[in-house]
């Protein structure tokens, strides 16, 4: 043997002996010296039955533990006190232990620890000072039973019957401060009777935990309130919520707990039960700086979940049953946590039924599903709540309600939404209008954009009542095209468009306090309106309206067979217009009837081109034509016998430029041209002229009629003039006007023959032949083949009448010229004076008479009967028969 090779053993022999003398040293050091050095050393006392230490190897096995705080309210160092069974320890850092004061190990095994553990007080954020901490790669524990404390001595966590085998477990002072005692890599965990109280308001029990083959499953896991509601808003006045959960049983794998980072996979949580107690608190307070705490969760399931939130007097908000969920990769995070929605995830789909809202409107959902791209309601009820004060709430049900998008998303934290589609079924109810309140201008919120491709309303009966006037839409289908909702240019409030739209209704029907208006059919969409069978009939009769009102006003009752509209306008955004190339009416029956019982109507009466100008939005009719429909005008006093009434049949209208003087390059002259059958006699034709852009508001109007019979006019004079026309023609009546809202002049032209008039009594049967013989002697009962027109001037217009009233002086004072003479005034005034000879007359006829029964009835002598018959009874009888004649 070469004596290198000699010394080379020679040396590893003494070296060997030395390590053994050595590990056998420090065996006895530890055996008797160890508790003593801790002690004098660290902040704890420990004592064991047997303790044997591989120096080469640094694994330690000790026996009979028993460990303590030399000083438990030191709160700066992590508190122990306990025994353990068995402690096996693998590469223990004596080095470090010794030197560095750190606990280190590559391996640990607890048997049947039982201990507490008090967490060392938060570092001090100014100092920056640390604590000694524990470090372990791999830690097994078998039938443990823990409890981890806060500094404040206060439970943070306990278990018991507890299998524990992690992979790099560390435990310091920032774990706690994001809320995990413990971080690790791998596990595998197996216990009973788990206690988490993170804070002064809530604990977290579990039953039981148990992990196989990576598979975790948690049996009735309970986060529980530790104070009741009532004590919460007494305790915690800014408190918004306090919440209850029971979870019976939840399984999931690849748990992974690293600094502040959480995350698992494939989750599921069975029959979950979820409350919620609203305090009626607002949220005031700033919110935090986001956390650096972050959980991803892989995979997550709800299966038959209940869910319930309830107001804070104790009624239900919103409760759900059977809800199911699943959520891949959801990650909440500090980005996520500065966001509108403060988590992320990949892909979701959610379903549940028999879901209950209740406030002032309450809304039940029979089930719902939905997911990222689309979603699906199925049995919508919306019923008024208890407490609607006045808002609008909705009363209607929808089988199926489904819809699609293309895109949510948000951007600086603000709303792009894009939805392909929305479709709404055999929606069935009505909409009550609450109390009208003075428009406030809002932010447009969170929202940037929205676009809805398509929303189509299908079989449906709509009602929408405000102030008990209901506007019905039965079979309703509607179909609108890209809609778009953005926010103003000045950000008050949003702008609102519509690329297109398409609406068809069947008995489409509106009430009124006085009216139902309904429509056989109406078609609707950008470029053409079609409505059939159009009516507005009143709910009441005359008799009844004229109690009703407290001013004079028209009574309609009319009909249309068929109205139609072609051009373009917007409705729905904020620049409205009409823009119609033709409008045509037609087969329309009018019936107008006005009294004059009720007081006169004291308001100002714009002419038609103000009314059209006070039209807000830009409007303007091309053509409209008013075809083969009739208009009769009915109206009576107190004094008459029936109402008067005019005719127009036949009657053809059109209309050229309607308008409201408020579209660009658009013009603004009205030309009306009326066509018609006057008391379906003779024809009338009509011109009428104005230009709604004049403030000054002239207006022109001409007309002519021709062969008719005078007898003809009696239906409107008779009932309440007392004055009948009883022969005689008016071949031709020409006018020619011209006026402002002060009043007329112009032209009139009267062609008559043969014209005599009777004056009838107050019953409009018996003939005043006295007073008709008058006023026939005043009357040109012929014109002459070539009549000369007369001028109408200084007719003055009552403002609290309307146009037709100032056209009908027009035409009266004309009718007074040409009848009776330039110089009306005077005749009037020879006739009234006629006429009050007549009525002295009659005084005088009526006194007597009454001197005559007085004596009668004082029994007179047989000379004075013989008198009054042979003289005054003759003369008093030849008066009263010419009185009844």
């Amino acid at each position: 043997m070469k004596k290198w090779v000699k010394r080379l053993l020679i040396s590893f022999g003494i070296l060997a002996a030395l390590l053994l003398a050595a590990n056998f040293g420090l065996n006895f050091w530890l055996k008797t010296q160890l508790p003593t050095y801790i002690k004098n050393n660290t902040d704890y006392r420990v004592s064991y039955k047997s303790l044997d230490v591989d120096l080469s190897t640094g694994n330690i096995l000790a026996t009979g533990i028993s460990v303590n705080s030399k000083n438990p309210q030191n709160a700066n160092v992590i508190g122990l006190q306990g025994t353990i069974d068995t402690l096996k320890v693998s590469r223990f850092g004596i080095y470090d232990a010794i030197f560095n004061k750190t606990i280190s190990s590559s391996d640990l095994l607890l048997a049947k620890p039982n201990l507490n553990v008090i967490m060392a007080q938060p570092v001090d954020q100014k100092t920056g000072k640390k604590r000694n901490p524990f470090l372990f790669e791999n830690i097994r524990i078998n039938e443990g039973r823990i409890a981890i404390f806060k500094h404040t001595k206060q439970k943070f966590l306990s278990v018991q019957q507890l299998d524990l085998l992690v992979e790099n477990l560390q435990m310091t002072e920032e774990s706690v401060e994001d809320k995990l005692p413990v971080v690790f890599d791998r596990y595998s965990i197996k216990g009973q009777n788990f206690f988490f109280r993170p804070d002064d308001v809530y604990a977290v029990t579990i039953y039981s935990i148990n992990t196989t083959d990576g598979q975790m499953a948690v049996e009735n896991f309970k986060l529980i309130p530790l104070l009741s509601f009532t004590q919460l808003k007494k305790f915690y006045p800014q408190k918004t919520h306090l919440f209850e959960f029971t979870i019976p049983k939840m399984e999931f794998k690849d748990v992974v707990l690293q600094k502040n980072k959480a995350s698992l996979g494939d989750a599921v949580f069975q029959k979950p039960v979820f409350t919620v107690y609203n305090t009626g608190v607002k949220n005031t307070r700033k919110e935090k700086k986001g956390s650096n705490f972050e959980i991803n969760l892989e995979n997550i399931k709800l299966t038959n979940a209940v869910a319930q939130i309830n107001k804070a007097d104790g009624n239900r908000l919103l409760s759900a049953g059977n809800l199911n969920l699943n959520i891949h990769q959801l990650v909440f995070s500090k980005e996520t946590s500065e966001q509108v929605i403060p988590v992320g995830y990949k892909d979701f789909t959610f379903s549940g039924k028999d879901i209950m809202y209740a406030d002032h409107q309450n809304i039940a959902i029979g089930s719902i599903a939905l997911k990222p791209t689309s979603g699906e309601i199925k049995d919508l009820s919306l019923t008024p709540g208890s407490q609607a004060n006045g808002k609008t709430t909705i009363d209607l049900k929808s089988n199926h309600i489904a819809f699609n998008i293309n895109k949510v998303e948000f951007i600086n934290k603000k709303l792009n939404l894009d939805i392909q589609d929305v479709l709404i079924e055999n929606a069935n109810g009505t909409i009550n209008a609450g109390e009208s309140k003075p428009k406030k201008t809002t932010s447009p919120g969170i929202l940037q954009s929205a676009i809805i491709r398509k929303v189509s309303l299908k079989n449906s009966n709509i009602t929408y009542d405000k102030g008990k006037e209901p506007l019905a839409f039965h079979d309703l289908n509607a179909t609108v095209n890209d809609i778009e909702i953005s926010p103003k240019t000045n950000h008050q409030g949003l702008s609102f468009t519509v690329k297109d739209y398409f609406l068809t209704t069947r008995n489409f029907a509106y009430r009124t306090q006085f009216y139902n208006l309904s429509l056989g059919l109406l078609k609707l969409n950008k470029n053409k309106v079609q409505i059939n069978n159009f009516v507005m009939k009143p709910l009441v009769s005359r008799n009844q309206f004229i109690k009703m009102i407290p001013v004079e006003r028209d009574l309609y009752d009319l009909k249309a067979g068929q109205i139609t509209a072609e051009g373009d306008w917007d409705l729905f955004s904020d620049h409205k217009f009409i823009n119609a190339s033709h409008m045509v009416v037609q087969s329309a029956d009018a019936n107008i009837f006005r009294s004059k019982i009720p007081k006169d109507d004291p308001k100002v009466k714009a002419l038609y081109s103000k009314m059209l100008r006070s039209i807000k939005i830009p409007m303007n009719i091309n053509t409209l034509d008013l075809k083969n429909s009739v208009l009769v005008y009915e109206e009576d006093t107190p004094e008459s016998m029936g109402p008067g009434k005019l005719t127009f049949s036949n009657f053809n209208m059109n209309v050229k430029n309607l308008n409201s003087a408020k579209a660009k390059g658009k013009p603004t002259k009205v030309d009306i041209n009326i066509n018609c059958s006057f008391m379906n006699l003779s024809p009338l034709s009509v011109n009428w002229g104005f230009d709604v852009a004049d403030q000054h508001d002239t207006f022109t109007i001409s007309g002519k009629t021709s062969n008719l019979p005078a007898n003809g006019i009696n239906p409107f004079i008779r009932p309440y003039l007392h004055v009948t026309a009883t022969a005689g023609t008016i071949q031709e009546m020409l006018f020619n006007f011209k006026g402002n809202p002060a009043g007329l002049h112009g032209t009139f032209n009267l062609k008559h023959k043969d014209l005599k008039i009777a004056v009838l009594n107050k019953n409009n049967h018996e003939k005043k032949g006295f007073l008709t013989a008058v006023a026939n002697v005043f009357l040109k009962s012929n014109s002459g083949n070539y009549p000369e027109s007369v001028t109408v001037e200084n007719v003055e217009r009552d403002p609290t009448k309307s146009f037709f009233n100032l056209f009908w002086k027009g035409i009266e004072q004309g009718l007074k010229k040409t009848l009776i003479g330039k110089n009306v005034e005077k005749t009037e005034q020879k006739v009234k004076n006629a006429v009050s000879s007549v009525k002295d007359m009659k005084k005088s006829v009526k006194s007597i008479k009454e001197e005559i029964k007085h004596k009668k009835d004082a029994s007179p002598s047989p000379e004075d009967k013989k008198e009054k018959k042979g003289f005054l009874n003759g003369i008093f009888k030849k008066k009263e028969n010419a009185e009844e004649k």
